[in-house]
């Protein structure tokens, strides 16, 4: 089948007014422990086209690292191999069913992440032996070409991965000075003695990439655009630093001088102190941001638009010394500004795919520079309604139409359950009450009506709110180290009266296709 034209899909370029849902691949159903990318996915596909949504938005999909957060990956080049469906693993026969006997003990509705990983790893691990075994020369020769392709990266990363499993998941700074390092000789040694593992590695993203990119062509078939996201800092602990430590501030030991954060904002009085190191600006600008282009096109590979998150930081950024214990003591140093973008403009086109997650503290400064560069920016209910129209944030009512506007993200919790936890503030209820028309019945569809009849060109709703979810289906609490990620609907939630229901509001308000209007 032709891949149909997906400008209408893409609102951000071209000002159409679609709708879609916020959903991590990780959320999917699925037998296995974690959501992946086999049928549940496509079903989750078939879902959004039946309730007329052009748009399926996902987090980072890289290999996740600390508190098994998808903003802190062992590599912002690489694939989730958790994702991998063993289902489709097992249909190219390099698998056999016996091997898959005791995944169906984990728990459906959460992800139990400290066995699925272990219990994958050695899956993904038979399936490479299976692949070397019974593979057919076509499938041989396309993941010979898929390592070639991907060389620049994949190299670094399956062996960061392999010195990473055989330290025990140590910090890399902590291994021998030789690796740690980055030493060539040592390296080459460990590249020779290691050929096995390293490819069981490089196998395990051949299947992701594989998988990834038959469900984004299945998305294209039916007239879904994928919004992707990349984090705009990288984790310490990852391939990504320890390959290109002088585009980083560390120290000889590799260990960072100051941090990237947030000061006291609405998440937390504190502030937010994510300890990723920050970029070598001055070094970066040097090959014309070399490694971040290189960055946008793999993120662009595998999504149509990426939302960058904390733009602000190409603005100006929060950095705070390396040891302090909360972000606090931090200061606001100058970013690349628009020289970064009119890099990425030089290498990728005039019209950058991307949007701005332009949301905490925003100054005039930072909302000049995304309008320069011509970037959508972000905006969000529930930041949008306070105790008046003076203490709003930003009210539907003042949304422009180059704003992608959401019910809430991922670090927000369903908006039945911030709607809830909102009792007892009887002025701020008052007031919402009276904005949003509503007596608090139906509250989240009171909601996801209220933006898609607003003017912004995109909405984005997270599925928990179209399902009506409360507190139990958070699926990150920043500044909470443990105990976020695992949320994942059940296949029998997406029903027909859901369906329906969305569909409804999204022909209601003009954010169907052009040929899906008027359909039943």
């Amino acid at each position: 089948m032709d891949k149909p034209d997906l400008q209408p899909a893409l609102c951000f370029l071209n000002r159409e007014r679609a709708s879609g849902i916020l959903l991590h691949p990780t959320s999917l159903p699925g037998p296995y422990g974690i959501g992946d990318l086999g049928k549940e996915a496509y079903r989750f596909v078939d879902f959004l086209v039946d309730a007329g949504q052009r748009v399926w938005q996902v987090l980072p999909l890289g290999p996740t690292g600390y508190g098994d957060s998808p903003y802190q990956s062992f590599s912002t080049f690489a694939g989730n191999p958790l994702l991998v469906s063993l289902e489709r693993l097992l249909a190219e026969g390099w698998l056999r069913p016996e091997d898959l006997d005791g995944g169906c003990d984990f728990p459906a509705g959460t992800v139990d992440y400290g066995a699925v990983i272990s219990w994958k790893q050695e899956i993904l691990r038979k399936a490479h032996d299976g692949f070397r075994a019974h593979g057919s020369a076509a499938q041989k020769e396309a993941f010979e070409e898929f390592r070639n392709a991907n060389r620049h990266w994949l190299g670094d990363y399956a062996l960061f991965m392999v010195l990473k499993i055989s330290h025990g998941y140590e910090m890399w700074t902590k291994w021998e000075e030789r690796l740690s390092l980055h030493r060539q000789v040592a390296l080459d040694r460990a590249r020779k003695e290691l050929a096995d593992e390293i490819e069981a590695i490089q196998f395990a993203q051949f299947a992701f990439f594989t998988q990834w990119r038959e469900l984004r062509d299945y998305c294209h078939q039916q007239g879904v655009a994928i919004i992707g996201d990349i984090p705009i800092y990288t984790a310490h602990d990852s391939a990504d630093v320890w390959a290109n430590r002088e585009l980083f501030q560390l120290d000889a030991g590799g260990n960072p001088t100051v941090v990237a954060g947030v000061p006291p904002d609405y998440f937390s009085r504190t502030g937010q102190l994510w300890g990723n190191p920050i970029y070598r600006w001055d070094r970066l600008a040097e090959t014309r941001y070399s490694w971040w282009v290189g960055r946008l096109r793999a993120s662009l590979d595998l999504a149509d638009v990426v939302r960058i998150d904390h733009f602000r930081g190409f603005e100006d950024y929060w950095e705070v010394p390396a040891g302090e214990p909360t972000a606090v003591n931090g200061r606001w140093v100058p970013g690349p500004k628009d020289e970064f973008f009119q890099a990425l403009r030089s290498a990728i086109g005039e019209d950058l795919p991307i949007i701005a997650e332009n949301l905490g503290i925003i100054t005039p400064e930072v909302e000049n520079l995304r309008k320069r560069v011509g970037l959508p920016g972000m905006a969000v209910l529930q930041f949008g309604l306070g105790h008046d129209a003076r203490s709003s944030d930003l009210p539907p009512h003042e949304y422009e139409r180059d704003t992608v506007a959401y019910t809430g993200t991922h670090d927000n919790e369903p908006i039945l359950a911030w709607w809830k936890g909102l009792r007892g503030d009887a002025k701020r209820e008052t007031y919402i009450g009276k904005y949003l028309d509503t007596d608090g019945r139906d509250f989240n569809w009171v909601c996801i009506r209220r933006l898609m009849e607003s003017v912004a060109n995109t909405t984005v709703f997270p599925l928990q709110d179209v399902l009506g979810l409360g507190k139990e289906a958070r699926l990150n609490c920043p500044g909470q180290a443990k105990g976020n990620w695992t949320w994942r609907y059940r296949p029998e939630q997406l029903t027909d009266e859901v369906t329906g229901r969305l569909r409804d509001l999204t022909e209601v308000y003009g954010r169907l296709a052009d040929d899906e209007r008027g359909r039943p």
